[in-house]
């Protein structure tokens, strides 16, 4: 029989992947989403046949995590074999305006789901998605068995959903897994999030569109994935006998700096830095003349400030993913690191903005089988 799972956050970077992965694997996929005046379904509209066709696998819901009894309703009328819960307030920086809807949503609609599911009788399995950001301070590198240090009420939230999933599976015998993932970028992450912010400030620089970009903090260090590799590894975790917890990264950690400095020199501009903190200034320091760029962009000129509104209350400096565990038990690793990530990003923003991409990042999803590079 065809399986059956269900996403919540289908409409978000990481369900409209695993959309498009359960779909080529024969699954019958249903998503919730939130009801709202305007569509917000672009990541998945390539994907999307009218459900009264007779091929139609992809069904919408509306619902909302913060409600229990239409998150039952769905549960039991849908009956799935699998459900991944992707959706969440998923800003980290937002979520310090927020506190109180964040904690709503994405703590405790993680145990709506967890009851919803103890209570239909049905068998069941759950991913649950965990994150780096509740290894906070901890010291790098972040394996399963370090202790989670949260600096953020985002952070906090995601503690106590990844404890109730725990709590769960041992006291009610439920299939429930925690996926840790670290940072993992695409051309559909949000453009809110600081890598999308700045490979599409760059497009918009070469483009002549934009003129600077700023950001926060420079010297906070991530591990960046892939994002489709990892919305596979969420599907594994749910093939294994038993349930457990994984840690999901590249190993590999790299600072905002360092992004920044990646992403301009694939695109032919090299940049110097001046000043300190919240007085930091990137400069362009050469620029390759074989490119075609804007009149404005010359050596010498300010192309990014910093603004201290991106700063973070409490910052995180430093997570790097330890996933020996995964590579032993689950056979992944990752197949793009952080360089071929960057060029991905970059060559796509660059063909959405009319600009002519370097296309290393095209022919890395070539050779990789990766076909996410077309449209959103």
């Amino acid at each position: 029989m065809t399986k059956k799972a269900l996403i919540t956050g289908i409409t978000g970077q990481d369900g409209s992947y695993l959309a498009e992965f359960l779909l080529s694997k024969g699954y019958q996929v249903h998503g919730i989403i939130r009801r709202a005046s305007t569509f917000n379904t672009v990541r998945i509209d390539p994907i999307f046949i009218d459900p009264h066709e007779p091929k139609a696998r992809l069904f919408l819901h509306f619902g909302d995590l913060s409600d229990a009894e239409q998150i039952s309703n769905l549960i039991y009328n849908i009956k799935p074999d699998e459900i991944y819960h992707l959706g969440a307030q998923s800003h980290v920086r937002v979520s310090f305006d927020i506190p109180e809807y964040t904690g709503n949503v994405t703590a405790l609609g993680t145990v709506r789901l967890l009851e919803a599911i103890r209570r239909s009788g049905h068998k069941i399995k759950f991913y649950q998605a965990s994150s780096s950001e509740m290894f906070g301070a901890a010291m790098a590198p972040q394996s399963e068995d370090t202790a989670f240090q949260p600096q953020s009420p985002y952070a906090c939230a995601k503690v106590y959903a990844y404890w109730m999933v725990k709590n769960y599976r041992e006291g009610y015998g439920l299939f429930a897994c925690n996926g840790i993932l670290f940072n993992h970028e695409s051309p559909r992450r949000g453009e809110t999030f600081v890598t999308r912010k700045i490979t599409r400030g760059l497009a918009n620089i070469m483009a002549g569109k934009q003129k600077k970009l700023y950001l926060g903090n420079l010297e906070a260090k991530r591990d960046w994935g892939f994002a489709p590799e990892y919305c596979q590894v969420m599907w594994k975790m749910l093939q294994q006998e038993k349930p457990d917890d994984y840690v999901i990264g590249t190993s590999e950690s790299h600072s905002v700096r360092e992004f920044v400095e990646k992403a301009f020199a694939y695109a032919g501009i090299a940049i110097c830095w001046q000043g300190k903190g919240i007085k930091t200034k990137g400069i362009v320091d050469a620029l390759n003349t074989k490119v075609k760029l804007p009149g404005f962009l010359k050596k010498g000129s300010v192309i990014i400030e910093i603004d201290q509104q991106y700063f973070r209350p409490n910052e995180v400096h430093y997570l790097c993913a330890d996933i020996t565990k995964a590579k032993q038990k689950l056979s992944w690793q990752p197949r793009v690191k952080f360089d071929g990530l960057v060029k991905i990003m970059v060559d796509y923003d660059f063909r959405a903005a009319g600009v002519k991409a370097p296309g290393e990042g095209l022919e890395i999803c070539r050779q990789k089988s990766f076909n996410y590079i077309k449209g959103r």
